[in-house]
């Protein structure tokens, strides 16, 4: 591409709501179901220069991402990347991918290299557990991917359907603390047991028989009700090694707390400590949120947000450098 130009991708987060079957016991290892949220993104853009040049917040996971993806695809690194706002990292919300897929993504369109986003996201072991992050930079919404079998290079998305436009999910943070990553995380796979082959059989029952229709049909408390029961189902296989069915006990009493008040769907993304849960309206966010904070006003460790769905796969634009 000509250097007159520049390169900027929007990459959404992602809540991940759990996994299918941890063990591989029928046949395929992880599968997973998450959704693509719209107000917290990575946004970057990529530009010409005559040095290499990283700026903004997450520049170094950045760099790191740079350095790999430059090798494997064989270009020059001599590229300006500005950050204007990064996913929060190891917080459960896709971080890593997402800037993963953000830089591969504006450094194929800039480099005019005609590589898909699975051929980006092999480049750089994306995918080899959750598909998730993957599957909503390619097609935003709610996604299931298919896990990993004995040919699998990325998982496979097995289902994309949009979210009703009016649910909104609640994030609680905890502000102390980082969930499960990087060797900590591949450890913790190591010294779990065999996930139970029923527990894997009855999820994936719930998740098509079940969670796939209540958002065909916008039922958002059925589709709420199960994911509350596969989270409950991981949370319980992943205690032993996170704490509990939550990695923070004040994140799990406040998920306790929203579920009382009518609040569907409860349940930690990925390795937390992020927890989650939806409601049916804007409006009933806000208002739950009001007394959320009320409620939980003597914890300065607990934050409160509401974000809806992205139904939009990642943005990628180029733009007149200058």
């Amino acid at each position: 591409m000509s250097s007159k130009y520049r390169v900027s991708v929007s990459a959404p987060a992602r809540l991940h709501m759990g996994f299918i079957d941890l063990s591989g016991s029928l046949g395929r290892h992880f599968g997973s179901i998450g959704v693509a949220l719209n107000e917290i993104q990575t946004r970057l853009t990529l530009s010409p220069a005559t040095q290499r040049r990283i700026a903004g917040p997450s520049a170094e996971r950045a760099g790191r991402c740079l350095t790999q993806l430059c090798r494997a695809m064989a270009i020059s690194d001599q590229v300006e990347i500005n950050i204007e706002t990064a996913i929060p990292e190891h917080v459960g919300l896709g971080s890593g991918t997402q800037m993963a897929l953000a830089i591969g993504s504006a450094l194929n369109t800039y480099y005019e290299l005609g590589l898909s986003v699975r051929e980006i996201a092999s480049m750089m072991d994306r995918g080899l557990r959750s598909g998730i992050g993957i599957g909503v930079f390619e097609y935003g919404g709610l996604v299931v991917d298919g896990g990993r079998g004995a040919k699998t290079l990325v998982p496979p998305v097995l289902s994309h359907l949009e979210l009703p436009a009016d649910w909104r999910f609640i994030l609680v943070f905890d502000r102390r603390g980082q969930g499960l990553h990087g060797e900590q995380e591949r450890a913790a796979f190591d010294a779990l047991p065999l996930f139970s082959r029923s527990d894997a059989e009855h999820l994936s029952y719930l998740i098509m028989m079940q969670a796939l229709p209540a958002v065909a049909e916008h039922d958002l408390e059925k589709f709420g009700d199960v994911i509350s029961k596969l989270q409950v189902s991981i949370g319980k296989y992943f205690a032993p090694v996170q704490g509990g069915i939550y990695a923070s006990g004040e994140v799990a009493a406040a998920m306790s707390w929203f579920n009382r008040e009518g609040a569907v769907g409860s349940g930690q993304t990925s390795w937390g400590p992020t927890g989650f849960c939806a409601v049916e309206s804007a409006g009933s966010a806000e208002a739950i949120i009001e007394k959320a904070k009320m409620h939980f006003a003597g914890s300065s460790n607990l934050e409160f947000a509401v974000v809806s769905a992205n139904n939009r796969k990642a943005f990628n634009r180029v733009l007149v450098a200058g």
